[in-house]
Order: structure tokens, then C-alpha cells, then sequence
């Protein structure tokens, strides 16, 4: 990336990814969030899936695998640990390489008498969702110019009161951090504001409260190998883009048949194994308002690829534009 003055600057992709958002160019400070490249994290809190065998298998998966998870579990434990964990690394070190955007799945355990909210993903996590929504918030206080899309959903067991209670959490960690969705969410704006935090909700309530955005569209396509996911994109692309924030997921699905014909592989092992075709495919990419433009990419195991500069350096195509 070179500027006016024919001075030479570094590529996007080249910059310190714990605050790339602070070192954007002044060119994209006015541009809309929705139109950015933003890089995110899919299902990111399963690093601390609960691995001693007292959580159950969350009430999402099939009869069968519950059954037997009940009367044989030191057997069928070790393959859903595989394959449930989708990032290894904390929130804060998630948000230190870069990441922008975090899928959170929430849950309240079965038979639990506490109002504890955790997350899930084949089981439940051993941390509470508010002890990890403070540790983004400290994160935040350290980088205040940095900002973070959090996106609740798939909720599981959650009565109104309980969801009363999440949003409750919400309000008192993040105070005036929060966004209203009346806002214009440029990164001027927001730094003028104060604000860094934008709470997407995936529940009919969210209507109802100025402070929380509306469920954002998340592409999945449902596929365990890397190219049937790119075809499955590109046909979508045709049809155009949601209007505001959404969601390319280039993470892979494995079904049962995948996992039962590949017995000594893991979730990791298929995603690093295609992240080359896949990130191939994301520097092809171009963020905007145009047709087939790209918003938020998000991924598995985001810390252990070139995944996050590669996404925050498609940025540089808008600023070829606007010059």
C-alpha cells in the first residue's frame, strides 16, 4: 500500500493486529462498519469446554449420542471434545490477534438451580458468561478505540427471566460502552461516543431495546469440505448482500458419517488442513456496499492461520476505490 506522496506505507495486513482498528487509514474512519472486512471468531468460547466429564452433552445434539454419552462415556467423551472444540485460544488472546467479531452461544445448564449462563458446543463451558463478558470488558478499557461485535444466540434453556437477567449482566459490564443501533457506526462516530461495543441479539426481545441489534445474517453452508463451502458462497454472492452487518462463516461441518470414517482426526485437523484453500478464496474477496461484497469473515481456530491479516488487509481494496 503506497500513499499520495508516493511515500511507501505498510500493507494492512502488516499492522499491530491487538489494535488494527486504531491504525486504519483516516480515508476509512468514515466508512460504515457493515462495509468493512471484519475479521471474526466462530463459536469462541470453547476453549474451555468443561473436560471433566461433568457437564453433559448440551440438549441440542441427537437422541442417540446423549443415550450414549449416558452409558458410555470414557468411549464417546474423547470424539466429542474433538470435535467440538473450535478455538484453543482465550478471548483476550482472540481480541489480541485481531479478532472483531464473536459468535456467542448461550445456555443455561439442566438441572442447575443457580441463574449461572454459560456457553455450549457439544457440552457447556466451565466459564460463566459473565466472567468472560468482563474479561472483554477489561480488554476494551486497555484498547479503547478498538471495537467488538458480540452476536447472542442460539439460546438454550433460557426462560424470559433469565434472558432478563443476560441482558441485566450486559448493561451493567459494558455501561456506556454499548451502542445504540440508532447509531451511525463509523469508527469516528463511535470513538467520538465513546462507545465500542455493538450487541447483536438473536431473540424477539431485542426489538424492544435501543441498546441491542437485531439478530446479524451468518452464512453457513453446511459443508465438511472446503471447496462445496466456496461454490456454496459464491452462488449466495450472486444474490446480493444484506444491508448491514452479516456473516461469511468459512467454518467447515462435520456429520456423523465424516466422523465416524475419519476415527483418529479431530475439528482441528480438517480446518488447518483446508485453511490454504480457504484463505486462498477470502484474498479474492472485496468488502462494501457492492453485490457480492464481503462484511465479517469468521472462522475456527482464527489464531493459528495467516486468517485474521489476511481478512483486515481486503480493507486496502477500499481504499483503491475511494482514491
Amino acid at each position: 500500500m503506497s500513499s499520495v506522496s508516493g511515500v511507501s506505507e505498510p500493507s494492512l495486513g502488516e499492522l499491530p493486529m491487538e489494535s488494527w482498528m486504531s491504525h486504519l487509514p483516516c480515508a476509512l474512519w468514515d466508512t460504515p462498519l457493515y462495509h468493512l472486512a471484519i475479521p471474526g471468531s466462530h463459536n469462541a468460547i470453547t476453549y474451555c469446554l468443561d473436560m471433566n466429564d461433568r457437564s453433559p452433552v448440551d440438549l441440542t445434539q441427537p437422541d442417540m449420542l446423549q443415550k450414549l454419552d449416558k452409558y458410555m462415556k470414557p468411549l464417546i467423551r474423547p470424539f466429542v471434545y474433538k470435535w467440538a472444540i473450535t478455538q484453543e485460544f482465550t478471548i483476550k488472546q482472540q481480541l489480541d490477534c485481531g479478532v472483531r467479531y464473536c459468535d456467542l452461544r448461550i445456555a443455561h445448564r439442566p438441572n442447575d438451580s443457580s441463574t449461572d449462563l454459560y456457553f455450549y458446543h457439544g457440552v457447556y463451558t466451565t466459564l460463566t458468561v459473565e466472567t468472560v463478558l468482563m474479561e472483554i470488558r477489561e480488554w476494551l478499557d486497555a484498547h479503547p478505540k478498538e471495537v467488538v461485535i458480540l452476536s447472542f444466540s442460539h439460546f438454550l434453556g433460557l426462560s424470559p427471566e433469565l434472558h432478563m437477567l443476560l441482558l441485566t449482566t450486559i448493561r451493567n459490564i459494558f455501561t456506556s460502552k454499548l451502542c445504540s443501533k440508532t447509531e451511525v457506526v463509523t469508527l469516528r462516530n463511535l470513538w467520538s461516543l465513546g462507545c465500542s461495543v455493538i450487541v447483536s441479539y438473536e431473540h424477539t426481545i431485542a426489538s424492544s431495546h435501543g441498546d441491542l441489534w437485531p439478530h446479524i445474517p451468518y452464512w453457513w453452508a453446511n459443508k465438511c469440505k472446503a471447496e462445496a463451502l466456496i461454490e456454496a458462497f459464491e452462488y449466495r454472492k450472486q444474490h446480493g448482500r444484506p444491508g448491514g452487518f452479516f456473516v461469511t462463516g468459512i467454518n467447515l461441518t462435520e456429520d456423523l458419517k465424516y466422523i465416524c470414517t475419519h476415527p483418529t482426526e479431530s475439528l482441528k485437523d480438517l480446518v488447518m488442513s483446508t485453511y490454504p484453500t480457504l484463505l486462498s478464496w477470502v484474498k479474492e474477496q472485496t468488502p462494501g456496499s457492492r453485490v457480492g461484497s464481503v462484511n465479517i469473515i469468521a472462522g475456527d481456530f482464527i489464531t493459528e492461520s495467516d486468517f485474521v491479516p489476511t481478512v483486515v488487509k481486503l480493507n486496502e481494496k477500499l481504499l483503491k476505490y475511494s482514491s
